[in-house]
């Protein structure tokens, strides 16, 4: 069972990095939100570049590696 008053979780820097790999690799919002246990709108915003400024150049340079 689980606690509703409980908040979710908080992604992190390295947590907004995976979000873009995964993205490019064509994974849905909502499931990469699933998989973090946030609401999509979490993602969203890291892929809109609203939070964790620098984790798509940080992707970037490891999708190159």
């Amino acid at each position: 069972m689980t606690n509703d008053n409980m908040p979710s979780y908080t992604l992190t820097f390295d947590d907004a990095v995976q979000i873009w790999l995964r993205h490019w690799n064509g994974e849905f919002q909502n499931r990469i939100a699933a998989s973090f246990d946030v609401n999509p709108a979490r993602v969203n915003e890291v892929l809109k570049e609203r939070k964790h400024i620098g984790s798509r150049e940080v992707a970037l340079k490891k999708r190159a590696a």
